[in-house]
């Protein structure tokens, strides 16, 4: 009975592990990763620094997590709002500038991804799954595009997801590199190359 009061207060409940996640994620966009300290985030979370440890053991740990959760409800509100590839360009243009209102986030994403590519990084197994998730999303996309005569010539649905995704993973971390970057034009441009067969 007294040890489980003693550890009532640092349940691993799905709710304080939300709070903890969303105090990072401020703190990360307004300090950037390396000044942002568990110390402010368990204080904006409000709990103490050793609570914070007992949900996550350290800052990578945490970082991956925003960056993880980001992930899934940008990947549930897709799902909602884009119903075909015809849709995909708009939602794009307004999930991009939404990133770009977060520039130490988009950063910090691009950094942990590059990071995750050694096999025994914490984030490997998830980007991992993250990436092959996306690809068989949109290779059905492409699919149906293929089946109605809308995917160039030559081009399989497989390596247009393989390209789509390669092609906004790089224009992003060109954006971050110069933010004064048109990359949203660049992004249809490259979908009316794939979806559209070049006639002439």
């Amino acid at each position: 009975m007294g040890e489980a009061k003693a550890r009532g207060p640092y349940a691993k409940t799905p709710a304080r592990r939300a709070e903890i996640v969303r105090a990072a994620r401020d703190s990360f966009a307004e300090k950037g990763y390396t000044k942002a300290s568990l110390r402010d985030i368990a204080e904006r979370a409000g709990i103490t620094h050793a609570g914070l440890l007992h949900h996550f053991r350290n800052k990578d740990e945490l970082l991956a997590e925003v960056l993880a959760k980001r992930d899934s409800e940008e990947w549930q509100q897709g799902l909602a709002q884009v119903d075909s590839l015809d849709e995909l360009s708009p939602y794009l243009g307004e999930l991009i500038r939404h990133h770009q209102k977060a520039p130490e986030l988009m950063r910090l994403w691009i950094e942990l991804a590059a990071a995750a590519s050694r096999s025994d990084h914490p984030a490997h197994t998830y980007f991992v799954e993250r990436y092959e998730r996306g690809r068989t999303q949109f290779a059905e996309g492409f699919r149906d595009k293929a089946a109605r005569g809308r995917l160039r010539e030559g081009v399989t649905p497989e390596s247009a997801a393989v390209l789509f995704h390669a092609v906004l993973n790089g224009l992003q971390l060109q954006w971050v590199l110069d933010q004064e970057l048109d990359i949203i034009g660049p992004v249809n441009d490259f979908l009316r190359l794939l979806l559209e067969r070049d006639n002439s």
